[in-house]
């Protein structure tokens, strides 16, 4: 097996492909960004989707490669072109979940299971509650109550025919099709359903609260060898070289699927999708080369932000918001009331067959035999909405970890307070137990663990990501995947503790700055992030806006308007109402305080529309234009800062498509537009790209500089460099972050940029740099000895980049 840290990438490009940008336009891209100084285009899921589909995640076929992209020629034909300009290929994978497609016949092994039962050969491919709906698989799919919605069920076809509904189409139990309506509906192994009772009643898997996704069981061997044979075949005929694994944590044993993986892919460099709350750890039994690098975003946007300003920050929102603190008030408080409603309204399916898996298990035990249904149903709710991780990784038949035992233990002590009789707030202990796999090994227990993890998974993307993010808004740039909004600064000496743990224990993990899932890109962050250096300007311009402009449908979604429209930027033109308007839609929506996307609140959303397109994208986003020039330097600053650190910091770093330049992206779809590129045969730097001048201009000239040097001097970046801190001596000692890369490179960038002017600048500052000698900058071109005056280092650009001349 090879060593993951020997094959891996020294940069990653990522493309989001789709039939509006499929692998011949990525084909033709291949001069430009191998010109970058990338060695790997990163690639989202290559294999069979449902048409037309932006992304790739709803897979519907792992045996072929996308028709719609190209095909499996195609992908050979990118591959063949990358190697030709020295770059290699990484692919996304989906392991968790595949597509409930309409027709269901784009499904093939669904199709077999809707169509034959729980005896097809393939129902062991999916995590189906047989037990539920009378042995039936509820597809909740019609757009009203069933006895309305009968008159527009047919059935079509001669030779197999097939139930229709509108744009979906289902198999017939062999037999049946000449059964009159109702009897043959009620002969099928399927029932269809209204959509809305896919929260309660839904007795499958799924990916989140998505019911169009359909959970794959890969801990099957089997079921692992069948979805995974294309991408092997892939790898081990060279045609691509690495992976990307999406959601691990929707797997009932992510540690086993990953060891299977790593054999299968003969330990090619594989990072996965692992979100790390707070000072979690990625488990250390993993074979994989680390994350995709949300826990470094986190690193990198907080070092950017003034703690105390946005402390202050917070308290003016708070002030002009007016919010209670479990609607948005509190971080902490706002999370718990999300994760109450979460899981037990989202995820009353899944938490309901938890309960009856529990009550199964104690039924079995005359010890738990009188543990009612309700204490556990409030037990697992009180426990689950304690966590403060993704999931535990317990597995029966396994020693716990110490630190899931820990979580689990604290959160069923915490748990047992919401009992008011202490003998039935041992159903607390009973869920933990159960959830760490010490009730025993029979199938119930290995089902409830994992189940339980899987839920927790969910209910914290769902919670946290999907609801809370859009509940509380004081500083948006803090509300990103893997943030943490209730602490979101960083010290540049917990940055650099993150960075030396990196660099000796997972030396070739991802880092990203953007991703297609980023709610706003880096450059957008940047530029809010600077609003924590001024939290009482940005405070008094919403009080003046709130007053000049009152048709706000809130107080809140004001805020987050007016601060979206800041850091889409800039303010001397008008917004992109088409972008905007989208984005705080999404935003209510997902908060789900006056609107939802299931129960929507058409005149509330229309008075949102109007607000939007009549303020911040109309002449009143003027009033934006003194702050935006007066922040201008720290926006510069901030952006380039966290690109160069980016670029050099341990690990491995995967740049989003376009964002070599300036890149100013909301939320998905928005993030997810197909990218422009410079005509075939053209460098980096001789197209127009995103912004021909400019920050954007300094950024590509940056990124560009840092690709190639990466790709030529491997060795002071790897697995076998070193990171060593570097601290400034002088009066402004604090703004600056420095550190040196296997004594060879040396980065240094200025932070909190507003307050340094205030304190009197950067004055005789300066930087030691390591070993003595000569140091060339290399964006700049300039010459050091043996040390830096930062005023000189940055006198032309914010941060700095030198190698040993």
């Amino acid at each position: 097996m090879r060593d993951p840290q020997r094959s891996a990438p020294t940069a990653t490009y990522r493309l989001q492909l789709q039939p509006a940008f499929p692998f011949r336009a990525a084909e033709e891209a291949v001069p430009y960004l191998a010109s970058l100084g990338v060695s790997h285009l990163h690639l989202s899921p290559v294999l069979e989707a449902v048409p037309g589909s932006t992304h790739g995640y709803d897979v519907t076929d792992h045996s072929a490669v996308r028709a719609e992209l190209g095909g499996e020629e195609g992908l050979r034909s990118l591959s063949r072109t990358a190697r030709e300009h020295g770059l290699g290929l990484v692919v996304d994978i989906v392991p968790n979940h595949m597509a409930v497609p309409a027709p269901a016949t784009l499904n093939g092994p669904l199709w077999e299971v809707l169509r034959d039962g729980p005896a097809s050969r393939y129902a062991r491919w999916f995590d189906i509650d047989w037990a539920e709906h009378g042995g039936k698989v509820l597809l909740p799919v019609l757009a009203g109550p069933l006895g309305e919605e009968l008159h527009r069920f047919t059935v079509a076809g001669h030779a197999e025919p097939v139930l229709r509904y509108g744009d979906h189409a289902f198999p017939l139990r062999p037999g049946t099709e000449r059964l009159p309506l109702p009897e043959l509906l009620d002969a099928q192994w399927y029932r269809p359903a209204w959509w809305r009772l896919a929260r309660t009643e839904l007795n499958y898997r799924r990916f989140f609260t998505v019911s169009e996704l359909i959970a794959v069981r890969v801990e099957d061997p089997e079921v692992f060898a069948a979805t995974h044979g294309k991408v092997v075949q892939l790898l081990r005929e060279g045609v691509i070289d690495g992976l990307r694994v999406d959601h691990p944590d929707g797997l009932a044993d992510p540690a086993g699927y990953l060891h299977r993986l790593a054999g299968a892919a003969e330990g090619r460099w594989t990072v996965v999708e692992k979100i790390l709350s707070g000072e979690e750890r990625l488990p250390a039994d993993w074979p994989v080369a680390g994350t995709t690098g949300y826990d470094a975003l986190r690193r990198l946007d907080g070092l950017f932000l003034d703690p105390e300003g946005a402390g202050a920050l917070g308290a003016r929102y708070r002030d002009f918001t007016g919010l209670p603190p479990d609607r948005g008030g509190d971080w902490p408080a706002t999370v718990r009331r999300a994760a109450y409603k979460v899981i037990t309204h989202e995820l009353a399916a899944e938490s309901e067959r938890l309960v009856r898996t529990a009550g199964r298990i104690c039924e079995g035990s005359h010890r738990l035999r009188d543990t009612a249904p309700w204490a556990l149903r409030t037990a697992l709710h009180e426990i689950l909405v304690r966590l403060p991780v993704y999931r535990p990784y317990a597995v029966p038949g396994r020693p716990v970890a110490p630190v899931d035992a820990a979580l689990l233990d604290q959160a069923a002590q915490d748990a047992r307070g919401a009992f008011t009789v202490p003998e039935e707030a041992a159903a607390a202990e009973v869920v933990r137990d159960a959830a760490l796999g010490r009730l025993g090994q029979g199938p119930d227990h290995r089902d409830f663990c994992a189940r339980f993890a899987q839920t927790a998974s969910a209910l914290r993307a769902k919670s946290v990501e999907d609801t809370a993010f859009y509940r509380h808004a004081p500083l948006l740039s803090a509300t990103e995947v893997g943030g943490d909004p209730g602490r979101p600064a960083v010290s540049p000496e917990d940055f650099h503790a993150y960075c030396a743990r990196l660099q000796r224990d997972w030396p070739a993990t991802g880092t990203v700055l953007s991703t297609h899932d980023t709610k706003r890109s880096a450059d957008v962050r940047a530029r809010i992030a600077a609003l924590s250096e001024c939290p009482a300007e940005w405070g008094d311009l919403m009080e003046r806006l709130a007053a000049a402009e009152p048709g706000a449908p809130d107080r809140h979604t004001a805020w987050l308007a007016w601060q979206t429209a800041f850091g889409l930027g800039p303010a001397g033109g008008p917004a992109d109402a088409s972008r905007l308007v989208p984005a705080v839609l999404k935003s209510v929506r997902e908060a789900g305080l006056r609107t939802t996307w299931t129960e929507p609140d058409a005149r509330y959303e229309a008075a949102v529309e109007a607000f939007v397109a009549g303020g911040p994208c109309g002449a009143a986003r003027a009033a934006l234009a003194p702050l935006e020039d007066a922040l201008r330097p720290s926006v510069r600053a901030n952006t380039l800062g966290a690109a160069l650190l980016h670029l050099t910091m341990p690990g491995v770093p995967d740049l989003y498509m376009g964002t070599e330049h300036a890149y100013a992206a909301l939320v998905d779809p928005d993030n997810r537009r197909p990218p422009a590129f410079p005509a075939s045969g053209a460098e980096a730097g001789t197209g127009t790209g995103a912004g021909a001048g400019g920050l954007s201009a300094e950024k590509l000239h940056l990124t560009r500089t840092v690709l190639r040097l990466r790709r030529e001097r491997p060795e002071w970046f790897g697995a076998g460099a070193s990171y060593e801190p570097l601290a400034a001596d002088g009066p402004a000692a604090g703004h600056c972050v420095a550190f040196a890369r296997s004594g060879e490179a040396v980065t240094v960038v200025s932070r909190l940029h507003r307050r340094l002017a205030r304190s009197g600048g950067l004055r005789e500052t300066v930087l030691a740099l390591p070993g003595g000698g000569r140091w060339r900058e290399v964006l700049t071109g300039a010459s050091f000895e043996g040390r830096a005056l930062l005023a000189e280092l940055w006198e032309h650009s914010p941060v700095a980049l030198l190698v040993r001349a």
